[in-house]
């Protein structure tokens, strides 16, 4: 009959497991950034968000950043921003941002944060405040000195990419078809950003025809800054050139933290 084992010896198993579990632990790969999704409250953007908020989640765990979801603007803060390397603005038009937080959003921004805009992240210009609300020109000068203008009916339209070798254009074809509302602004911005792609006014019925009009663009005087116009529907999270160009957007913002999978 085999003699019981050891308490000295079941002992030092224990502890030796207890050693390989905590070295286990340590060796997990640390986040290679982490990014917060700041998102409206607007009604007419809560089917997006909703659908955005998985997504968005997932793919935080599949390409190893640490990701952050909230729709509580107030909470926005220095001490909470600086936790943070990516700022995902999501439906969340400069206007709804206090003038308390403004500032932590600059400074984020200023010292290197990256910052991805989507779609009503766009709505500069002082039509939307009354006469006794600060405007937040800072923020129409980082956007592109633009200002947005009312949108024609929600419509499908042709992207034309214009600039392949940005990273966040790498994965798109050279066209795609998307619906979208198609947000107009009283000018093009490209003299003051470098555009990526314009969505190509002959195949939808604009408002007010721009001619050259910029759809997805950076303004490389603040560093990792991209603003994306498409993203109305909750639909685009299906949409497999949308996912790639959104994907790839976050990837790029926060590239200049360490062990980035950009692939």
């Amino acid at each position: 009959m085999p003699n019981p084992m050891s308490p000295y010896i079941r002992g030092a198993l224990l502890v030796t497991f207890a050693l390989l579990c905590s070295s286990t632990r340590s060796g997990a790969r640390a986040p290679a950034f982490n990014a917060i999704v700041v998102a409206t409250r607007a009604e007419d953007h809560a089917a997006m968000i909703a659908a955005a908020r998985p997504f968005l989640e997932h793919l935080g765990a599949e390409h190893n950043f640490a990701i952050t979801f909230t729709q509580d603007v107030s909470q926005i803060n220095d001490a909470v921003l600086a936790r943070y390397q990516v700022i995902v603005q999501l439906q969340l038009a400069p206007f709804e941002v206090p003038p308390a937080q403004q500032g932590a959003f600059q400074r984020l921004i200023e010292r290197g944060g990256g910052w991805v805009g989507i779609h009503a992240a766009g709505l500069t210009g002082k039509q939307f405040l009354d006469a006794k609300t600060v405007y937040w020109k800072w923020f129409e000068d980082f956007f592109g000195g633009v200002v947005y203008s009312p949108h024609p009916a929600f419509q499908k339209a042709t992207v034309v990419v214009e600039d392949r070798g940005h990273p966040a254009m790498k994965n798109l074809p050279a066209t795609f078809e998307i619906s979208d509302e198609w947000y107009e602004f009283d000018r093009s911005p490209r003299p003051n950003v470098r555009v990526l792609a314009t969505v190509d006014e002959g195949t939808y019925r604009q408002t007010r025809p721009m001619g050259d009009h910029p759809i997805i663009w950076t303004n490389e005087e603040y560093g990792r800054m991209i603003y994306i116009g498409i993203g109305h529907a909750p639909a685009d999270w299906a949409d497999r050139n949308y996912t790639a160009l959104v994907r790839d957007a976050i990837l790029w913002a926060g590239s200049g933290s360490p062990h980035v999978d950009v692939r």
